[in-house]
């Protein structure tokens, strides 16, 4: 017989494994050490007004796939307020922003379609859909989250959110 118990919903970091293909909680130190010598050199680089940065194929696929694993904390009680808000404002941005090349849908659609990306090929995604499985979910994290603060800050986020 089927069980007809209601599984619980699962978190995001499951989904994102499915997504990512990679477990999100155990970042390769490889990956994560590349993207910071990127951005260490492209800084450096960018100071001198001479130097053109150049950035390969792949660096560019990774950054957008790190990007995503930002969601990760989304589902964590441990992430700060402020972080979870701002990957929030990048995931559901204004639609005529979308085809930027660092927006959310973006990030899905690069990383799920280039054979560089650090992910297994997952092809196509409706991004509505995803957006629709976080909605779904935001309210339950960021309760968490609050939850973890004093009581006098936690009546202060529900008496102004803004």
């Amino acid at each position: 017989m089927l069980n007809q118990s209601p599984s619980p919903a699962p978190s995001i970091a499951d989904m994102l494994e499915g997504l990512l293909g990679q477990s999100v909680s155990s970042a390769s130190s490889t990956l994560s050490q590349s993207v910071h010598s990127i951005a260490e050199a492209s800084i450096a680089e960018a100071l001198d007004d001479d130097t053109v940065v150049e950035w390969s194929e792949e660096d560019v696929v990774f950054l957008h796939w790190r990007l995503l694993r930002e969601l990760s904390g989304l589902s964590d009680p441990e992430t700060p307020l402020e972080e979870k808000l701002n990957v929030l404002h990048w995931v559901f941005t204004e639609h005529d922003k979308e085809s930027r090349p660092f927006s959310f849908a973006n990030c899905l659609r690069i990383v799920g379609g280039s054979p560089l990306s650090p992910a297994p090929h997952f092809g196509s995604v409706d991004v509505e859909e995803i957006r629709g499985w976080i909605r779904y979910h935001v309210k339950a994290w960021l309760h968490a989250t609050v939850e973890r603060y004093p009581s006098w800050v936690r009546e202060a986020v529900f008496r102004n959110p803004e």
